[in-house]
This record gives C-alpha cells, structure tokens and sequence, in this order.
C-alpha cells in the first residue's frame, strides 16, 4: 500500500471571490476558488486545479501578455509569482496590506499595483536580470480614497486609476513632456471600471450608479513625446538672490509645452429606465468596441461605444455579478458570481452558454465513488444530488427533488442507479440513464433520514432515522416497505452493507453496533458493544472485518463473523483540532472533544481513511494499528477553525477582540448552531470533512470538506517503484535483451525495474502477433502489476488498440487464476474498466453522430432529383386530410 497521495484536483467550487482571466489565447478561463486557482480549458472540456495554495482567500489575479507568468494576491496582501507552465510558485511577496486590482502593461515590461490610496509601479519579473522579482520603480498619489480599478494605455506609456473616491486618475508611466498627471470627476458614486480606447487617450469611465462617461483627450497617442532632458546655461549678471550671485549654471524651463487634459463627451446610463440597481462589474474589449456591465440583480447589458447602443441584455443568476471578463477574441464573455459559487461562460453571438457551472450553494455533506471510479455523487445541504466526471472536472446532472438537506448518497454495484436520503423523510432512487427519479421511499410516519446504505445486488435499500430510532429495508424493484428493524435506543448514525454478504451494520448513539442478517428473517445475528456513542460504521472490501468510530475518538476494528475485536486505534489527538476565533479555550482541549465523523478502507483492505471536524485526514495501517500518514485538506486562514494557538495581537485587557462583533464584524454563533448565523452579514465557515471515499480503482480518494470535494490521486510517474530487483536488472541490459528478440525477458527486467517509459517502450517493441504467446509466459505475480499500467496507458495512450489486445490476452488466458484472489484484484480491475469506459463514452457519441449524419444523407441522396407525379401529390394531400379529420374526431369523443 503506497501512502504518496497528492492533491490532484479541486471540484464542485467554481468560483469564489476576485477577478476572472481569460488567458492570451483565449481558450481557458482562470478563475479564483477560494485560496487556489483552477484553470477550466472550454474547448478541451476539462478543468484543473493548480496544486499550490496561498494563505487565505485570493482577491486578485493578472497574467503576464504572454501568459507564462500570473500574480496572485490574497485578502492579507501576500502575493505569488507563479508559472503558468510548470504550474509553480517561483517566488512570493507581502504588499502587507489588502490589493484591489493587479495589471500587467500590454509590452509586459511593468505591472501596477493599487493599494489603498496608492499605485505601485513594479518592473515585471523575467524583463530584468534581477534577483529580486518585485523591484519597485515609482509611487503615484493622487486619490484620498481606495483606488479599486486600473487600465492601461496600448502602447504602456500611461495608465487610468478609478477610486472610491468618485474621480478618475490618468497618469504617465514614462517621463513625457506633455502628460504627468490629471484628475477626472463627474461622478455620484465609486468608480467601478475604467477603460482607454483603443490606440487612443480617450477615455470612459464606469461609476457604481450605472453611469457611463466619455472623456476627450486632447492629445493622441502619437503626439506624446519622451521628456527631454534639460539644458544647463552659464549664470549672467540677472541671477542674483539675496542680492548675492548663484554660483554654477541655471536649468531653463520648457513652460511651452502643452499638457494632458480632459473634457466630457458624453455621459449615459447603462441601466433600464426607472432602475437603480447598483452596478458591480464590467469589461470592455477595445477591438470590438463592446462593453459588458453587470448589476446586482443577476443582469448583465452589451452595449456597443461610444454610441451606447444596447445589443443584449440577460439575467443570469439570481445574485450580484462580481466579475466580468471578455477573451481575447470578443467572442466569450465570462461571469462570475460568490454569493452562488456560479461561473458562467456565454458566447454572445450565437446567444448560447459554453460553460454554465455552480456548485452546492452550502456545504457539502455526502458523497460516493461509482462503481467504476469514472464519476462521483455528492450531496449538499441545499437539497441537491449532483453527479461529477472525475476525468473533465464538470458537473453533468443535478437533482433538485429534494426539500431539504441531503444526509447520504450512495451508488447501486451496476452503476446505473443513485440513491439519496435527505432530511425531508424520502428516499430517491435515481436513473443515470433516462436522469430522472423514478423510485421515493418513505416511511409509515415522517421521519428524517440520516444514514443510506444499498446492498451489493441493488435489491434492498436501507436508511436509518436519527428520531424514530428505527431501520427501514425498501425494495428497489417495487418501492415497497419490506420491514422496519427496531431494537436501538438512540439515533441510528450509520448503516453499511457487508459487500459480499446479505449482511447490514447499524451503528447508533446508543453505543451499540448490530448486526442484521437480511435473508433469515431480518434477525439480529450480533451486537457489538462500543465504549462511546457510534458515528460511522464501514466494512472492509472483502466482508470480513467492520470498524466503528466513536465519539471518545477511538476506532475499533471488530471480526464481522465471529463478532471479536481485532483492533483498536486511539485517534483523539491525530485529529489536531483548531482554535475557532470565538473559543475561550486553547485547540489542545478543543480537541478532546472531537472525534472522527466519516471512515472508509482502501480498496485492498490494508489501510483505513478517517475524517471529522479537522483539516485533517488520516490514514491508518490496519494492521500495525498506527498513523501512516496526515493529510492537510487546507491552509486558508479565511476559514474558522485553523488557528492552533492563541493571537497575541487580538487579545484586550476585555478579552479577545472576536468577542466584539463590531470591532471585528464576527458574528457570536448561538449555542449549538455548528453553521453559523446565515442572516448575518459577515459569516466565516468553518473547516470540517463530511464524508470520506476512496477509488474503487485504489489510485485516488475523495473527500467534501468546506472548500468542496478534493480529490487525491497517486502520481505514478514521479515514484521508482522497483518490484523483485537485482544487480544484473538495468535499462540497458533490457535494451540488450529487446535487440535480441527475447520479448519474455525483456518485458519480465523491465516490470521489475518498474519504470513507466521504459515498460512502456518495452511493451511497444513486442509484435502484436506475439502478444498472446507472451501473455501465456507470463508469471503469475506480474499480472496484477501489469493491468494497472495497460489501464494507464489506455486511458492516455494513442495506440488503443494495441493496449486492448495486451489486456484481453491477460484476461483470457490467466482469467481463472484470477479468480481465486478476485478481491485483491479488484482494484485493478476496476482501474481498466475506468479507462475503457471513458472512451467507450466519447466513441459512442462520435459514431453515433456519424451514422446519423451518414444516414441522413443518403435519404436527401435518394430524394433528389425524383421527380413526384401529380396523382402522388394528390393521394399524400388526400391521406393527411383524411388523419386530421380522424384525429379530430377521436378528440370530440373525448
């Protein structure tokens, strides 16, 4: 069991705060989700997570003119150099207070930086050679408010500065001789954008109130020269001061040259007459000349400059717009709103969504793997079922049939089938092939549901009520109630199903875990006494162990048949609680009482996955009973819950300062709300994992935590894993051994080496027509291994066929040797399911489309050029009319 997982993607987060890029080409979208940065490239439908993370949530993001190089500024002011390329961070800098806006210069020389009241001018990282990569070359000052928006010149020699403060500032970034700096008003309301046209001073500026003014320059870009440097005249008898004479040489002024100024050339409302919804966002595209403006109602208008004239307008969503972006080629534009966690990408020509995203309006509580590893189900407490494709990152159908909050989701072993359990007393089964819920089960009086679980054969569905205290078993065939188990003393927490055997596990609070044999008249085959009230119970892959955590923070691992137990782990103090803003005592005692909410072994049964109300997740080895490895699900300070030690700094001779809500906008939460108040105005969530799955393939696993589901994958290609390895194995007698035409050897060196490329060259160099030879050769303990790199290289791989024959040789020549240790199989197995099911999925869709096409013309072929004859019309025209008639009389009979 290999314990190097690593972050691999983020999903079900969208969009959290701070501004949309576009990169140059046009093609993805960079969007900030909370204090990590996701890529969404539309035309390849795929979207990534960069695996990087700052300290709290990010604010700001600009991309160099050619896209290799971004700044990322979060809430406190800390800012990352990163690479687009390598997708790393290169270096980092605190501006030690908050950043409203970052900007690039279009010649990718410089790049501003408002803060506060403040513009900072930085040379660019990469155009000098300097150590440092943030060297400040020059200060402007001008605004007494928070300058929130910046815009650059095309040619960079000057730049445009809104504020808060109502005006708008041009300043110059080279020394020129005729512009230094100028202030435009004209504004009731915070500048929100500021734009220059294109190759051109003249300029429009964006208030909050919606309105839109046109300023004239008097100058053009052309006319702006660089400042001269000035000339030095020896002193004359007319230079006295003090009626003293100045010794050395006198500067001569040039009072000829004319300055930068501004004069109105218009002002328009954006807004629809008799609405006054404040304007939150907007993006201009200088080549097409079309401004995009977003309110905070969910609108969004197009209107073409400088003549105002409105092309499309739209409602979107239902709350604010909080960032607007337009690609490169003006073709997408790109919306982004926090208060839903919404991303949208519209194609305004055509009027048609290229990306239309949102994740769970609240937190996530639920989710789980399907069988073949290919998608996942999660569920929220906003009441919906969303489904995700672990390959592309998207969201590809959400149920909304639930009324209230979702406890649990669960896939049949087909696949083909999602069933949910939901506060609102119902459970719903869903079709994955029509997409829609053909099955509700409920109980004889309302109760709500908060644990699901679905036999192995998909016949039997079970949920347990956290009021009634009961079990109830529904058939999926017939919607039926088949019997209700009864026989705890508290709420039931969790329920789980023994994988290969008619077996359920209820755990309670009642400290009891039982046992119930579902084929012998749903007796109670064992009860397993707990020291601690019981909140998750899971079974191992094989059926032949359970483990049950409590609430004293301990694990027990319990022998399903024989009802002993087998192992014990104390987790209290792996859990590594943090301290909440509002807590009177220290994280250490915080701690004891805190348990573990959400276990799952891994697909081979050797280690076991826990979760709770920590950043943390652990991972255990079954066996020795000890903590292989902790994994930090998160470092955002934004988040309540993260701080182990007590703040200095926040502490008063009255107490903490986030006793105080109006010093520090906290909110007091009431006592035993775990949420927050969500009427408040400033609410921070708290750091939590809900529930924990790992892959039925065994390379990755699952959890939903407060910043949304997190996936952790093993990264094989950056592993030596050498398997059964001596001295005389190396890659060059391999390369020996594959001149030579000895394929078996060859490939038996190169698996023990365990080298990707080099397997993979050495697979590739074996005729397709001694594959089936080769794979009869083959020991038993390679084939395991190698299953999970033809799934691999299936599902990456452009030689799909050849990869396809090496897997079905595997498989039928040594299929019944496999079968004997089929459970430890199992990952694989699943593994090249995952992979062939993918691009079953995208051929399917692709030659469908292709034989319809095909089919459709070969009618209009067939179609063409036959001449019909007037008794044909004739005889149609009669036949319709004679249908019409029928029709309408079977309508009068009605």
């Amino acid at each position: 069991m290999k314990y190097s997982y690593k972050f691999s993607n983020l999903l079900g987060t969208f969009y959290r705060s701070g501004n949309l890029t576009f990169t140059p080409d046009g093609n993805s979208l960079i969007s900030p989700v909370g204090n990590r940065l996701s890529v969404f490239h539309l035309k390849n439908n795929r979207a990534e997570t960069l695996p990087w993370a700052t300290r709290c949530n990010i604010t700001c993001v600009a991309l160099t003119p050619d896209g290799s190089l971004g700044i990322v500024v979060d809430e406190e002011g800390s800012a990352l150099l990163i690479s687009i390329v390598t997708k790393a961070v290169l270096n980092t800098f605190n501006f030690q207070q908050p950043v409203n806006a970052v900007s690039f210069s279009p010649d990718g020389k410089k790049f501003l930086v408002c803060k506060g009241s403040v513009v900072l001018m930085y040379h660019a990282p990469g155009k000098r050679r300097e150590f440092n990569a943030f060297v400040l070359e020059k200060s402007y000052f001008g605004p007494v408010d928070d300058t929130m928006c910046v815009d650059w010149t095309d040619d960079s020699k000057c730049f445009a500065v809104g504020s808060k403060d109502m005006t708008t500032w041009v300043f110059s970034a080279e020394p020129l001789e005729n512009a230094a700096r100028f202030s435009i008003g004209g504004h009731k309301e915070a500048i929100v954008s500021c734009f220059f046209k294109d190759n051109s001073l003249d300029l429009y500026s964006i208030c909050g109130a919606g309105t839109i003014r046109i300023w004239k320059s008097n100058f053009e870009l052309t006319d702006l020269r660089p400042r001269k440097p000035r000339k030095e005249r020896p002193l004359n008898e007319m230079d006295v001061e003090n009626g003293e004479k100045i010794r050395g040489s006198v500067k001569e002024e040039d009072d000829d040259s004319e300055k930068l100024y501004y004069n109105s050339n218009g002002k328009h409302h954006l807004n629809k007459a008799g609405d006054f919804t404040m304007l939150t966002a907007a993006a201009f595209h200088k080549k097409l000349r079309i401004l995009v403006s977003g309110f905070a109602n969910g609108t969004f208008h197009i209107h073409e400059l400088p003549d105002v004239n409105l092309i499309h307008s739209l409602s979107i969503s239902g709350q604010s717009i909080s960032s607007i972006t337009i690609n490169s080629t003006g073709d997408w534009i790109s919306f982004g709103s926090s208060g839903l966690g919404q991303l949208l990408v519209w194609e305004w020509q055509s009027e048609s969504y290229i990306l239309k995203q949102q994740g769970h309006f609240n937190n996530m509580v639920a989710l789980s793997y399907s069988p073949d590893g290919q998608h996942i189900a999660t569920g929220g407490n906003d009441g919906k079922v969303k489904v995700w494709d672990t390959t592309s990152g998207f969201c590809f159908v959400t149920f909304t049939n639930h009324t209230s909050g979702i406890t649990a989701v669960a896939f049949t072993s087909n696949g083909q089938v999602l069933v949910s359990s939901s506060l609102d007393g119902t459970v719903r089964a869903y079709s994955l092939l029509r997409y829609r819920n053909f099955r509700t089960f409920t109980s004889p009086r309302l109760t709500q549901f908060s644990c699901l679980a679905v036999d192995g054969s998909g016949d039997l569905v079970c949920a347990g009520a956290q009021d009634a205290f009961e079990v109830y078993v529904w058939s999926m065939q017939t919607g039926k109630l088949l019997d209700v188990l009864a026989g705890h003393e508290g709420p039931v927490s969790s329920v789980a199903f023994n994988p290969w055997k008619s077996v359920l596990a209820t755990a309670s609070w009642d400290r009891t875990v039982r046992l119930w044999h579902m084929t012998d008249s749903w007796r109670t085959t064992e009860t397993l006494s707990i020291t601690a009230e019981a909140l998750a119970v899971t079974f191992r892959p094989d059926g032949r162990e359970l483990a049950v955590a409590s609430l004293d923070g301990q694990i027990t691992m319990w022998d399903s048949e024989k009802g002993i137990q087998t192992g014990s782990i104390e987790g209290r103090h792996d859990l590594q609680m943090g301290r909440k803003e509002t807590d009177k005592i220290t994280a250490k005692h915080s701690a004891k009482g805190k348990a573990f909410t959400s276990l799952c072994y891994s697909a081979d049964g050797n280690a076991l996955l826990a979760g709770g109300a920590s950043r943390f997740v652990c991972i255990y080895h079954v066996r020795e009973q000890l903590l292989a490895k902790k994994f930090e699900i998160s470092c955002n300070y934004s988040l309540d819950g993260m701080e182990e030690f007590l703040d200095r700094r926040k502490m008063t001779e009255f107490g903490s300062l986030a006793l105080v809500d109006e010093g520090s906008g906290v909110a007091l939460s009431l006592p035993g709300v775990r949420l927050g108040d969500m009427s408040s105005r400033h609410f921070k969530p708290e750091i939590h994992v809900t529930s924990l799955r790992f892959s039925p393939t065994g390379r990755c696993w699952a959890a939903t935590s407060t910043e949304g589901l997190l996936i952790y994958s093993l990264d094989s290609s950056l592993m030596f894993d050498p398997f059964q390895l001596d001295e005389e194995v190396t890659a060059g007698s391999v390369h020996r051994t594959l001149r030579k035409g000895e394929w078996t050897l060859a490939l038996l060196m190169a698996m023990k080496l365990n080298e990707q490329r080099l397997l993979q060259e050495t697979l590739e160099s074996v005729p397709y027509t001694d594959i089936k030879v080769l794979c009869s050769a083959l020991p038993e303990s390679y084939i395991e291994r190698l299953l999970v790199f033809l799934a691999a290289q299936i599902e990456s791989s452009r030689h799909l066929q050849f990869y396809l024959i090496w897997a079905h040789e595997l498989l039928m020549q040594h299929g019944q040797k496999l079968k004997a240790r089929s459970v430890s199989l199992m990952p694989a197995i699943h593994s090249l399911q995952k992979s062939i099911q993918s691009h079953f999925t995208e051929l399917s869709k692709l030659c469908d489309w292709n034989r319809y096409n095909m089919r459709f013309a070969i009618c209009l072929s067939k179609q063409r050029g036959v001449k019909r004859l007037p008794e044909e019309r004739d005889s149609d025209m009669d036949s319709e009319v004679e249908s019409m008639a029928d029709s309408s009389k079977e309508e009068e009979i009605e």
